[in-house]
């Protein structure tokens, strides 16, 4: 991969030029690893993978790109503390004492929007699922599935349970066609639901749907309503249907069934797709499903693991959809459990 130099900013204006990873690399280069370090704690794993990767792209950082990143830090620090202390007012007034009316009004605009995007739809997310669904349910579905999209898997889920099976299934299409959502739509569902609803919702081009987010959601629904929403995507599009499928368990999962699942698929998995899907797959794995086959059967598989040598990772990805596909027809014909366990099996 080609490796991006960062230019200096010759102003304030061009700092807008980086997006948020890029001036948080640039802030953590600058401050050493030791102070880094001390940042990167409170960030979530895709965070700092993110700010990592952005890091690894630089080559080098100009003094002037560094000055002007760490001026916005310092300046966004004391708009925060202000805001957090006494308010808009106060924050206002003690940033044009620092900085001047012109400046402050600049700092403050830039500092409250960041805050209104981090606190996107916190009120929601804390609500009970019964007061999202009771507040929701005869609204539009594409409303619904707006809103729902931006919720997180488990809450998300819980919601679709509240809701009539027909609802849950019409929202949960609309969220895996949902592509990117603009602020303009986003403000204007949010007016449409009337100043008794305290949504806030982030800015700029927003993309909370797609087939991952109702695989999300609905490895977290027991019972028949995840067939039933299948079902009912598969009606609209069966492709579509297919991808959720797929992504609601993908080959890796495998190391979470338990040893007569695993048995039944590999049955029915000639020995050359298994080491092609194996090659992509983690030591975990290959141990957990090496250790349902007889040591012959091991024995050959290492054998053609080695005889493939190095193999194209479109060639491993096809052969772990293929077993995916197995395991999922065993699992529609009742004779595996995949998103669950035994205990959701009725024996009797």
């Amino acid at each position: 991969m080609a490796t991006a130099s960062v230019r200096a900013a010759k102003s304030e204006d061009d700092l807008p030029g980086f997006n948020g990873r890029q001036k948080a690399a640039i802030l953590c280069m600058a401050l050493g690893a030791e102070q880094a370090a001390k940042i990167t704690q409170k960030l979530s794993n895709d965070e700092v993978e993110m700010i990592s990767f952005e890091i690894a792209r630089m080559e080098r950082v100009e003094v002037g790109a560094a000055e002007q990143v760490l001026l916005e830090w310092v300046e966004t620090a004391v708009a925060s503390e202000a805001l957090s202390s006494g308010g808009v007012d106060f924050a206002r007034e003690i940033l044009e004492k620092a900085f001047g009316p012109q400046k402050a009004q600049h700092i403050l605009k830039r500092v409250v929007s960041q805050l209104a995007d981090n606190a996107g739809l916190q009120r929601l997310r804390n609500a009970d699922p019964q007061q999202i669904a009771n507040t929701f349910r005869n609204e539009h579905p594409q409303t619904i599935a707006l809103i729902l999209a931006h919720l997180a898997p488990p809450q998300t889920a819980a919601v679709f349970k509240e809701f009539d099976p027909a609802l849950s299934t019409d929202v949960a299409f609309r969220m895996a066609k949902m592509e990117k959502v603009s602020p303009e739509m986003l403000n204007l569902i949010e007016k449409s639901l009337g100043t008794d609803i305290d949504l806030e919702f982030q800015q700029g081009m927003s993309l909370a749907g797609g087939p991952a987010a109702v695989a999300a959601v609905l490895n977290l629904v027991q019972g028949g309503l995840e067939k039933a929403i299948l079902e009912k995507v598969a009606e609209h599009d069966s492709e579509l249907s297919m991808q959720i499928k797929n992504l609601m368990f993908v080959f890796e999962d495998m190391i979470q069934l338990d040893d007569h699942a695993i048995q039944r698929v590999l049955r029915d998995v000639d020995t050359k797709t298994l080491a092609l899907a194996l090659k992509g797959a983690s030591a975990d794995l290959k141990q957990r499903i090496m250790g349902q086959m007889s040591q012959r059967a091991v024995a050959g598989l290492k054998d053609e693991m080695e005889m493939l040598g190095p193999v194209r990772m479109r060639d491993v990805e096809t052969a772990q959809t293929a077993i995916v596909n197995q395991a999922r027809a065993l699992e529609e014909a009742g004779e595996i459990v995949l998103n669950g366990s035994a205990n959701d099996l009725v024996v009797g």
